[in-house]
């Protein structure tokens, strides 16, 4: 059964964009902060190792405070809400800190350019966490409606997707001999235009979103006062949510299709260089760049067609669908990475797109059901919470798949100095990994999503029994409407 959304539970598109604007700052510092460094090895000649090094210990900071944000925005109360203020002034420091991390004094040494991004770094996370926390729990609680959910993560992803059709040309721009003196001075001014923009759209979610859970507290929710409360209300948050089976089957799904494509994203390249190409690196990399730019472009079409779908047959199934189609994508790599004809690279190209497309745009929607589900149980209203457990889900296993990418592509016998002369063996097990890891993980995530219970009738009669126990009905009693 489907259920028309009432008017109330409508979020105006002008308010989407608005929550669409933290996606795009989002994705921007996100895409930014790690495709930045690469200066450091090619304007200050630091060692790629210590590159990563540098890049690393923040992460493992970021994984802490994540999950801190989300219980600190839960449990805020003032009278502009439990998200808004973090989100406007986290808005602000992390498009400050950002420029100013990268206003680097120059002529000095590696271990003073280690520190200085070491620090800083950490620095800019710390803020940068104070905003994109409660800026996810803040989309979980914008609408109770089942549908208006997905279409307002479409939205939201569809411009995050311009951050990552922007980012690519970041190092094409700090390399301009006609506008700097180096690299550094093209770094530097940049992030200047980095910091202004994600200031200036970060603060759009505070500014024009209303909570609607700022100012209530359920039933039965008691605020912490000691420290110690506080630590235990923490920690007993952590364990509550990881006891959600439904949120257990959504971070395992996300988990698997995620760091499936993470772990073997290098090999694309290297499979069409190597094979297609027979090492020819410049024309390899010309059409991996026709094919980055087919994907974002196809990212875009699939974001609008998946919300649609998933409104038709609901989340779950359109999760079958997307995953699936992804799947078809990464099994026709076998069959179109051809060196005889080199351009069926792209074929598999925009199937591929359903995967992360889809998934980024289905998996907030089905978060938010399940927090209305887990305040039947708790009592409490715990949007940052969820969204900070299942970020530091991801972020764990894109460190993981990150790391073990590289020792995959060596298990595979590689060896960069052979060129096009690799063996036979190396170039199989390669499109192997390539087609077919990602292939059979997503075939997993269907598989621990199969049995997913909140179906749009069970989140419909959840949404009731909330709305009773709150004694508020605003579009509790929709009329159902027929499919499609």
């Amino acid at each position: 059964m489907t259920y028309a959304t009432a008017p109330q539970d409508r979020i105006a598109f002008p308010q989407k964009l608005a929550y669409g604007a933290g996606a795009f700052v989002n994705n921007l510092l996100s895409a930014a902060i790690g495709g930045m460094f690469i200066v450091l090895n090619l304007a200050l000649g630091m060692d790629p190792a210590v590159v990563g090094v540098i890049q690393m210990i923040p992460r493992l900071l970021d994984w802490v405070i994540d999950p801190v944000m989300g219980f600190v925005s839960d449990h805020t109360r003032s009278r502009w809400g439990r998200r808004r203020p973090y989100i406007f002034v986290g808005a602000i420091a992390s498009g400050l800190v950002f420029a100013l991390l990268w206003q680097v004094p120059l002529g000095r040494g590696h271990g003073f350019y280690f520190w200085w991004f070491v620090v800083g770094s950490n620095v800019f996370y710390v803020v940068y966490t104070v905003f994109a926390a409660p800026w996810v729990g803040l989309g979980y609680e914008l609408t109770p409606d089942y549908h208006e959910r997905t279409r307002l993560m479409g939205v939201q992803n569809f411009l995050g997707q311009f951050a990552y059709v922007v980012s690519p040309w970041f190092l094409w721009f700090m390399s301009k001999p006609e506008w700097f003196a180096g690299q550094m001075q093209g770094a530097a001014t940049l992030a200047i235009g980095i910091g202004v923009l994600a200031a200036g759209m970060g603060v759009l979610p505070a500014l024009f979103l209303r909570e609607r859970f700022g100012q209530v507290r359920p039933a039965g929710e008691v605020a912490p006062e000691r420290l110690g409360d506080k630590v235990f209300g923490f920690f007993s948050a952590m364990k509550s949510t990881l006891s959600s089976r439904p949120f257990l089957m959504l971070c395992a799904a996300t988990f698997l299709v995620f760091n499936g494509f993470i772990l073997i994203s290098s090999f694309q390249s290297y499979v069409i260089i190597f094979y297609v190409f027979g090492g020819d690196q410049a024309r390899g990399a010309e059409l991996v760049g026709y094919a980055g730019t087919l994907g974002a472009i196809s990212t875009f079409a699939v974001i609008a067609i998946v919300t649609q779908l998933a409104t038709r047959i609901g989340k779950r199934r359109a999760f079958f669908v997307s995953t699936g189609l992804s799947m078809l994508g990464y099994a026709l790599k076998w069959f179109t990475y051809d060196p005889a004809h080199p351009w069926l690279v792209l074929v598999p190209t925009p199937l591929l797109a359903f995967g992360l497309g889809g998934l980024f745009t289905l998996m907030p929607s089905m978060i938010a059901d399940v927090v209305d589900l887990d305040e039947i149980t708790s009592r409490q209203r715990r949007e940052g919470t969820f969204g900070a457990v299942f970020w530091f889900v991801v972020k764990a296993g894109l460190a993981a798949a990150l790391a073990g990418g590289g020792f995959l592509l060596n298990a595979t016998g590689f060896q960069v100095g052979l060129g096009g002369e690799q063996a036979a063996s190396t170039i199989t097990l390669m499109r192997l990994c390539d087609a077919f890891i990602p292939f059979v993980t997503s075939g997993i995530a269907i598989w621990a999503i199969w049995a997913y219970p909140v179906s749009e009738e069970a989140a419909h009669a959840t949404r009731k029994e909330l709305e009773a126990r709150r004694g508020t009905g605003s579009g509790s009693g929709a009329a159902p409407a027929a499919a499609g």
